[in-house]
C-alpha cells in the first residue's frame, strides 16, 4: 500500500513538472527485403516504448500502394509514421504532422533515419479550420499526451497543461504545396483528440476527388450527439465504416452502423470509400 502511494505521488509531481525529455535511438532487424530499420524513442515517463512490426507495415501496405501518399495527422513521435513510410517505400511519400514543438523534434528526428527505404515529410502545425494560433490542451507538464480539446469541457478532458501550437487549413497547404501528389493519396490517418471531426470538415475537396482510406477514432470523451454527427459526416463523404481491433491484423472487419456508435466507449475505425473494392 505504502509503495502505491508512492507511485501515486512520484506520477502526479511529473505530470506538474517540466523535464527535458531525451531521445534514445535503437536499431530494429525485420525480414523481408527491409533489412535494419532505425526508430527514435522518446524517453517520456509517460510514452511506452515503441516497436515497429513487419505485420505493422504490412497493415499499412494493405490500406496503400508502393510509392503512394499518405498524411498521418497527430503523427506525434513518428510510431505509426515511420511504419507507414516503410509501406510506401522511398518512391512514396508521408506527411507527418505534429504541431507539439516537444514531440515535434523526435518526429523530425524519425524523419531523418531510413533514408535508404523511406521518404518522411514532418510538418510542425495542425489541421485547423483557419491558419492562426491555436491553444492545444495537455494531460501533463512535458506535453506528452493532448490536443485541441476547445470544444470539450474541460472538466471531461482534464487536459490542464496548455501549449500554443500553429495551425494550418491543411487542404489549402495541400493544394499549394502537394497537388501532384495528392493523384496517389491512399491513406489519412487521424488521431486528435476527438478533433477527428472538425479536420474532416476541412478537407471535403480531398475527400471528394481523391477518395482516401481513412483511420480515425471515436475518442472517449464525445458524448452521443457528437458520435453521430462523426458518423454522419464520414457516410456523406460515400465511407463504410469498419471498427479497427490494431494497427497489424485485419481478422474480421465488423462494420459500423450509426447505432453502434456509442457500443464502446473509446475505438478507432476504418472507412473506406464505397466505390473501391479492396481485399483485405
Amino acid at each position: 500500500m505504502i509503495n502505491y502511494i508512492k507511485r501515486k505521488i512520484e506520477k502526479s509531481q511529473l505530470k506538474r513538472t517540466f523535464k527535458r525529455i531525451w531521445i534514445q535511438n535503437y536499431k530494429i532487424t525485420l525480414i523481408d527485403n527491409l533489412g535494419t530499420v532505425e526508430y527514435a524513442q522518446w524517453l517520456h515517463p509517460f510514452e511506452n516504448p515503441k516497436v515497429i512490426s513487419l505485420s505493422n507495415i504490412n497493415f499499412y501496405q494493405k490500406l496503400s500502394n508502393k510509392g503512394g501518399m499518405i498524411i498521418d495527422i497527430g503523427a506525434h513521435t513518428g510510431d505509426t509514421t515511420v511504419p507507414m513510410a516503410l509501406a510506401v517505400g522511398k518512391e512514396g511519400l508521408v506527411l507527418g504532422l505534429e504541431p507539439n514543438k516537444y514531440v515535434y523534434k523526435i518526429l523530425e528526428q524519425n524523419a531523418s533515419l531510413n533514408l535508404d527505404k523511406s521518404n518522411i515529410i514532418p510538418l510542425c502545425f495542425a489541421a485547423t479550420d483557419k491558419d492562426g494560433e491555436f491553444t492545444f490542451n495537455y494531460s501533463d507538464a512535458s506535453y506528452c499526451n493532448g490536443g485541441f480539446l476547445s470544444k470539450i469541457n474541460k472538466k471531461r478532458h482534464g487536459h490542464k497543461f496548455t501549449l500554443q501550437v500553429i495551425g494550418k487549413n491543411l487542404q489549402d497547404y495541400l493544394l499549394k504545396n502537394h497537388s501532384e501528389d495528392l493523384k496517389k493519396l491512399d491513406l489519412i490517418k487521424i488521431d486528435a483528440e476527438g478533433y477527428d471531426k472538425e479536420i474532416l470538415k476541412t478537407i471535403p475537396i480531398i475527400l471528394e476527388n481523391h477518395k482516401p482510406n481513412l483511420m480515425i477514432e471515436c475518442y472517449k470523451r464525445l458524448d452521443m450527439e457528437e458520435r453521430e454527427e462523426l458518423f454522419d459526416l464520414v457516410n456523406g463523404f460515400g465511407y463504410q465504416l469498419y471498427f479497427l481491433e490494431n494497427f497489424e491484423l485485419f481478422d474480421k472487419l465488423e462494420k459500423i452502423e450509426k447505432s453502434n456508435m456509442n457500443d464502446k466507449k473509446h475505438f478507432e475505425m476504418l472507412a473506406i470509400h464505397k466505390s473501391k473494392n479492396i481485399s483485405l
